[in-house]
């Protein structure tokens, strides 16, 4: 079953006798898998599984549902935050970012500083592929860490590159590893998995787990509803009446090209788009394409971290070339794994681009910078009374 089939499945929107039947069998792993879940928070509340402290500051980003919440462009918006804090002078301090790598093609690396883009081709070829591959792009003074074990990764960032800050992506049920904030990306298209645990529903942990959150960041705010997203906040603040809530948008800002060429937003209203992508969100995806205005002539949806071949993309650019396409349009995400091939060429029609996005606040921004910085300041004092 794909993706696409397995989300009519447990949304309820296929509603055949058989697919009834099936979403009732799925009560059985459920209720397994919601039991192993809140034993092991049981045996971490009760400290019996130990949680280790690495002597740098973590902040933690995570979720409680599996599939696409906007964690990575945060990420990349939180680093930023965090390097270039004039207020707190924190360009003193090493960042490092530490990521599981889903699918990473060795268990353990590290990136460091990927400047241009055929370095970046090379790394991913060899090592990397999705969200790292993102993160050594856009953060290209980072020490990236790609490993399962975060605290294997957080004492390799502190002991080889004596990093004094750590960004951990997609933290939230990863315990092992104390962090100092704790913040849970929500998206308000799809906010608690269709209400079930996995594999019934898309929930990684009960709605409860919001208790060990320190903040909350609203994602898509733009695809829901005003009210929707009120009687969103007042949710999260039920489980969590301490949460800073932000709410956020995935703002696109251009368009890139394989020699890094831009195309403005403007421009690509005017272009025919065929778009393709292989993430946790696609219709998200689509929905942003539609908003900026441009014409989608056709579609393509492939499974969340769906591994492209060269024949693949050969498909791809006959389909597009059929539907009559200006542009073939995908994800960041989708772009790292198609870079490395050799089909993909500068000269080759249609031409193909990512669509490039930020975060972009709505609500809330600075009481969660308010709250990063203090978090940072207690660092600092305390580095401060050391010396």
């Amino acid at each position: 079953m794909n993706s696409q089939a397995y989300i009519k499945l447990i949304s309820g929107s296929e509603t055949s006798l058989g697919a009834a039947i099936l979403r009732s069998l799925l009560t059985v792993p459920e209720i397994i898998y919601s039991g192993a879940v809140r034993l092991r928070d049981f045996l971490y509340f009760k400290r019996l599984l130990k949680i280790y402290h690495v002597g740098a500051l973590v902040f933690s980003v995570g979720n409680i549902t599996t599939g696409g919440t906007g964690k990575t462009p945060f990420v990349i918006w939180l680093y930023k935050q965090i390097t270039h804090n004039s207020k707190l002078k924190t360009q003193n301090y090493k960042c490092a970012i530490l990521t599981r790598g889903y699918k990473t093609r060795r268990a353990s690396c590290v990136m460091r500083r990927v400047k241009n883009e055929r370095d970046t081709r090379y790394a991913i070829r060899n090592t990397l592929i999705d969200e790292p591959a993102i993160l050594t792009r856009n953060c290209p003074q980072a020490e990236i860490i790609v490993n399962p074990d975060r605290v294997a990764g957080a004492t390799l960032a502190i002991n080889n590159f004596g990093a004094d800050i750590l960004i951990m992506d997609d933290g939230f049920q990863h315990r092992r590893l104390h962090r100092d904030l704790d913040i849970v990306m929500v998206d308000a298209t799809c906010p608690f998995g269709y209400g079930r645990m996995l594999p019934a529903g898309l929930l990684r942990e009960p709605i409860s787990a919001l208790k060990r959150a320190d903040a909350a960041v609203i994602t898509r705010c733009d695809q829901t509803a005003p009210n929707e997203l009120n009687a969103l906040e007042k949710t999260l603040l039920k489980q969590n009446a301490n949460l800073t809530i932000a709410r956020t948008i995935h703002a696109p800002t251009c368009a890139k090209t394989t020699n890094d060429e831009k195309i403005n937003l403007e421009n690509l209203k005017t272009n025919k788009v065929f778009a393709f992508c292989g993430i946790g969100n696609p219709q998200s995806f689509l929905k942003t394409i539609h908003a900026i205005g441009a014409k989608v002539v056709g579609s393509k949806i492939f499974n969340d971290h769906y591994q492209y071949t060269a024949d693949c993309l050969d498909n791809i650019y006959t389909t597009a070339r059929a539907c009559g396409t200006d542009l073939i349009l995908t994800t960041e995400k989708d772009w790292t794994k198609i870079t490395p091939f050799d089909t993909l060429k500068e000269d080759k029609t249609p031409k193909l681009a990512y669509l490039a996005i930020e975060v972009r606040f709505l609500a809330g921004e600075q009481k969660l910078i308010g709250l990063i910085e203090d978090v940072l300041a207690s660092k600092i004092l305390k580095k401060e009374k050391l010396k």
